[in-house]
């Protein structure tokens, strides 16, 4: 596991001998959701715009031959130079910077020595820890010539995604996205993934809001200016079931088949929401839906 150095802020979690993030067990069970003020939301805002060009450096590095490890260090790389704690690091003693996601892993895949392949799909997720606030997104990237049904379920994915994002404005229900997600998917033959959900996110890697992406689900809370929050559907070719490796970490398809994911972070103002994960065009980054050319 790598280490940061001292001068650059931490959570809590950081530095635990469990990785346990002490703050967010404090707010176990309390259903609340913060209503952050102008200036906890120009901290996140920061955060995501420092995510968002750590994911894009993520993406450069992506190719046939590459190691999700050798993506792992680009991702270290680039929080370490601007100045950020990669929030995965030591979270629950998880012991990399970002999670590496390939074909079958649904989430949560450990960077590792495998090299990706011809045909690969793989999932980035990157979180970043900047000035005391994290910001969350990820997307799901073709490895060369990726076969036309898998490049579907990617395709489909991203709609998923940004259908749910089309509907947060102040008064919505947090427990309805889920119907959303679940008609497009099902719609396509594809099935959505129950055990992991979108969260609230702020000073917290993980708070309320829970958001699931799954119809008929019991979330609790109504949308309200200055919520905070992240959307994230994971998608599957068959089942929507899931199985925990022995590492206790990489979430992967029951059946084996392919699953695919694309996450972004919301905050939600007085008449929808700002996607604070956004690509930027003076970024020049070439977006998701120009692969599916």
């Amino acid at each position: 596991m790598r280490t940061v150095p001292d001068h650059i802020p931490r959570p809590d979690y950081a530095s635990h001998p469990e990785g346990e993030p002490l703050s967010e067990r404090a707010m176990r069970g309390n259903n609340s959701i913060r209503i952050l003020t102008d200036e906890e939301q120009e901290g996140v805002k920061q955060a995501c715009r420092i995510g968002r060009e750590v994911l894009d450096i993520a993406a450069k590095a992506i190719g046939i031959g590459v190691t999700t490890a050798e993506i792992d260090t680009a991702v270290y790389q680039a929080c370490i130079d601007r100045q950020c704690y990669p929030s995965p690091l030591n979270y629950y003693c998880f012991p990399a910077s970002c999670c590496t996601s390939v074909n079958e892993v649904i989430c949560h895949g450990i960077p590792d020595s495998r090299k990706l392949e011809d045909g690969d799909i793989v999932n980035v997720d990157i979180s970043v820890y900047y000035k005391g606030y994290h910001g969350d997104l990820n997307e799901t990237f073709f490895v060369g010539n990726v076969d036309e049904k898998y490049k579907k379920l990617v395709k489909v994915t991203w709609e998923c995604l940004d259908n749910a994002i089309k509907e947060v404005k102040p008064g919505v229900r947090y427990r309805d996205i889920g119907a959303v997600i679940q008609k497009h998917a099902q719609a396509n033959g594809f099935s959505v993934v129950r055990s992991y959900c979108g969260h609230g996110i702020h000073q917290l890697f993980h708070t309320a809001p829970s958001v699931p992406h799954y119809a008929k689900n019991k979330a609790i809370g109504v949308m309200k200016p200055g919520h905070c929050f992240t959307i994230e559907p994971m998608i599957n070719e068959g089942t929507w079931r899931d199985e925990t490796w022995p590492d206790k970490w990489t979430a992967v398809t029951e059946d084996g088949k392919r699953s695919a994911q694309f996450e972004h972070t919301l905050l939600v103002t007085e008449t929808g929401c700002e996607i604070l994960t956004r690509r930027l065009e003076k970024d020049g980054q070439p977006h998701f839906m120009d692969q599916l050319k």
